[in-house]
């Protein structure tokens, strides 16, 4: 009877809830949702015009009252009323043959949140329709989701680089031993592409622009055979249109700054972590996961800086959601790894 009631009013889902990407996990049918994080309203009205892919294709070309929006910064809440909507969107996406969803729902948050933040979270699921809320730590969420012993008296070390946040952590017996969050990953790469381009040719690129040259030709440490891309943007000097073919060497001077502050976090981590666990890391190397460690080059380049061995997850992009949806598959397993339940 209990079964065919939550059927009714949702099945349990975890959302990891990105700054540039939002996934969904539905408990019984794996990841169903891989959404941009981005919201496009109606200034005068406030309505919501498009969510995920259809309003991220809006950004840079829109009228003056559309107004696309990403509501998480740095991994977390910045304009919670536009996340609360994102959230019903995406919850009533996949629930969409369902009358009345109020689904128990497993969060992801970065280590580093306040206790405002967390709240915020918490709150935001109670608005989004949840009927229940639990809350995992990132680095927590990826190393289930690596498939790493999480639960065994052996030192595992994670790095998940993702759009807002970089969380790096060394986990044993079911916690975090040692961590470091640090609002540099993804996105500030993009800006500091945006910014090398801007200062040394005097060329104004958008955002999506810098995504795509750091996806195509971005790297962190140098190529067997650097190339070579094309980007257009607005010449700074003269206002018109402008088009050049830029290296990757380039590309990798412009990401030096946001790559050696996510390579600092490891050492900082590294320097703190209680020598046997430290012995077991140089055994079982450094895991890698989220969208950033994708960057051409960056195994390679943490390996050269910390001499331990580097290892990239299968699913990097989706590890994070596999873990807290594992969560959920074996929930009376690993509820142990969950914050307090937050019912509603």
């Amino acid at each position: 009877m209990l079964e065919r009631l939550f059927s009714f009013i949702g099945q349990d889902i975890a959302i990891d809830l990105g700054t540039a990407t939002t996934l969904v996990y539905v408990r019984g049918k794996g990841v169903v949702l891989n959404e941009p994080s981005v919201v496009a309203l109606d200034r005068d009205t406030g309505a919501v015009l498009a969510v995920g892919l259809e309003a991220k294709n809006m950004i840079g070309k829109t009228p003056e009252r559309i107004v696309p929006i990403r509501p998480l910064k740095d991994g977390v809440i910045a304009d919670f009323d536009t996340t609360e909507k994102m959230l019903r969107y995406f919850i009533n996406k996949v629930h969409r043959h369902r009358f009345f969803a109020r689904p128990r729902i497993i969060i992801c948050v970065p280590s580093g949140i306040t206790g405002v933040e967390r709240r915020a979270v918490s709150e935001v699921c109670e608005q989004a329709g949840a009927r229940a809320a639990y809350i995992i730590e990132e680095p927590m969420a990826a190393a289930i989701g690596a498939g790493l012993p999480v639960g065994e008296a052996v030192g595992s070390m994670i790095v998940d680089i993702g759009g807002g946040t970089t969380e790096v952590a060394v986990i044993s017996l079911g916690g975090i031993v040692v961590s470091k969050s640090i609002r540099i990953a993804g996105d500030e790469m993009d800006e500091a592409i945006i910014s090398y381009f801007r200062k040394e040719h005097n060329l104004m690129i958008g955002p999506r622009v810098a995504e795509d040259l750091k996806i195509e030709i971005g790297s962190a440490f140098p190529l067997e055979q650097e190339e070579k891309a094309e980007i257009k943007g607005r010449d700074l000097v003269t206002g018109l249109p402008k088009s050049l073919i830029v290296s990757s060497q380039e590309v990798r001077k412009a990401l030096e700054e946001p790559v050696a502050n996510i390579i600092y976090a490891v050492h900082e981590v590294l320097s703190i972590t209680p020598p046997e666990l430290a012995a077991d890391i140089i055994d079982r190397g450094i895991v890698l996961a989220g969208g950033g460690s994708l960057l051409k080059g960056l195994p390679e380049r943490i390996h050269h800086e910390t001499q331990c061995t580097i290892y990239l997850v299968d699913q990097p992009l989706s590890a994070v959601v596999l873990g807290s949806g594992k969560c959920l598959e074996e929930f009376s397993t690993l509820k142990k790894h969950l914050g307090m339940p937050k019912q509603f």
